[in-house]
């Protein structure tokens, strides 16, 4: 099972198959100093598939939200969990009050951890960057796209294919997806987690960290 926390120290590096029964993508998972991730081998990144056919790919699990709420909370089962088989990623929300919205909520976390996991197939090839959607997104160096906007995780998962493309040479990537540096260093931050992975990529390779 794929462990979520990128701050996890490994001791043995190592290569290993994981395939999804009636997945229509496979991917390769790698084990590497700092955390694990995966290489995707299929044209289609996860995070490009429709929530019904990512809902096909996980275990779903519903359960009663913990915590203060009143009679209601405790009485309707309206917190959801999902578990990817093919990765073992696992997310889970509780917050809202119909368990569609939560489950709405749990599927957006996981396509960011997807994002964040799964390295795509393009990341061999430069000139598939960018993408149609990361052009419509950028005007005058700058990208515009919310956190919690339906396209985050895919213009996070080609923010990722990209700088892991150029060797996580900012400056490069950020030329490749017509930003500016500073500009694709921000839209990292937008999500902890991508800002920390590329950052011990480069401490590893001995650059600095990103700021």
């Amino acid at each position: 099972m794929v462990q979520l926390d990128l701050k996890q120290h490994g001791t043995t590096d190592f290569i290993a198959w994981q395939r999804a029964k009636r997945s229509v993508y496979s991917v390769r998972t790698i084990r590497l100093r700092y955390h694990t991730h995966m290489v995707s081998e299929s044209p289609i990144h996860p995070v490009h598939l429709t929530d019904e056919q990512l809902l096909k790919q996980c275990r779903i699990s519903r359960g009663r939200r913990s915590g203060p709420g009143g009679q209601h909370r405790n009485k309707v089962e309206t917190a959801v969990r999902l578990v990817h088989r093919s990765t073992g990623i696992h997310v889970g929300a509780t917050e809202r009050r119909s368990q569609k919205e939560n489950l709405n909520a749990a599927v957006f976390r996981l396509r960011v951890m997807l994002a964040l996991k799964i390295r795509g197939y393009r990341n061999r090839n430069l000139k598939s960057f960018p993408s149609g959607l990361w052009r419509s997104r950028v005007q005058t160096q700058r990208i515009a796209c919310n956190n919690q906007h339906r396209d985050f995780p895919v213009l996070l998962a080609e923010a990722l294919d990209t700088i892991a493309a150029c060797g996580f040479d900012h400056h490069r990537a950020a030329a490749v997806l017509a930003l500016s540096p500073s500009q694709f260093i921000k839209f990292l931050k937008k999500e902890p987690l991508a800002l920390e992975w590329v950052n011990k990529h480069r401490c590893d390779a001995g650059s600095q960290p990103l700021r």
